[in-house]
């Protein structure tokens, strides 16, 4: 079962990797691992990873949080993923202020924010598995996907899974949740509704299982692991 996978990076990194000593992870050996746990017969056909770039003046390390990104990004091409890439906008904005749990947001009391948006990665994902989708017409048996995975728990995602299951019936469609087990978090059910499969989480042995040696050869310098990942 040939099997193209699409990754919300900021999705994964957050959802997934952040706060762990697992970020230096070989996502495509991880997706290859699931897809075979869910069907034996399936094969990584491709892997399309959409992210932004790391705003250096927003970031906990700075400069060093985007040579981290783009040191991670040069390992992921090695395994031929392909990167696709969106941005980040921050502008003023007005939000309610916050006093405690127990007292509800108020529209009449704002405060000014700086709010930071990626920008394009939804509808880029969205367009791409369509657009994959709608190939498979023009190819032979030997060349066609069969199965089609999202891995990211946003439900912006919902009407791109649901157009894709109408129109394009033949293809199976999963949805690997990017969540730590120990953070029992809920499943987005607009999500699931959509699959023929749900993977609800990925387990810490599976991401230490999935990691890059620590200095991944490129066709130029090689990437090393950051010291603090």
């Amino acid at each position: 079962m040939r099997t193209a996978f699409f990754v919300d990076g900021y999705n994964v990194f957050y959802g997934l990797l952040a706060d762990t000593p697992y970020k230096w992870l070989d996502l495509r050996s991880l997706l290859a691992h699931i897809a075979h746990i869910e069907n034996p017969r399936s094969t990584l056909a491709s892997v399309d990873y959409f992210t932004s770039s790391v705003k250096p003046l927003l970031a906990t390390r700075g400069r060093v949080s985007k040579e981290a990104q783009d040191t991670y990004i040069r390992a992921l091409k090695t395994t031929n993923i392909r990167v696709h890439y969106g941005h980040h906008q921050l502008e003023p904005a007005k939000a309610p202020r916050f006093i405690d749990r127990k007292t509800k947001a108020s529209r009449k009391d704002k405060v000014d924010i700086w709010k930071l948006e990626e920008k394009e990665t939804d509808v880029h994902i969205a367009i791409s598995m369509y657009r994959t989708a709608a190939r498979q017409t023009k190819l032979n048996d030997n060349e066609c996907l069969e199965q089609i995975v999202l891995v990211s728990s946003d439900t912006d995602m919902t009407p791109a899974l649901r157009a894709v299951r109408e129109d394009f019936p033949e293809i199976t469609i999963g949805v690997v949740l990017p969540h730590r087990a120990e953070l029992n978090r809920p499943s987005p059910g607009s999500l699931k509704q959509y699959a023929h499969w749900t993977r609800r989480v990925v387990t810490c042995d599976e991401l230490q299982s999935h990691q890059f040696p620590d200095r991944v050869p490129t066709h130029k310098a090689p990437a090393i692991k950051p010291d603090y990942w």
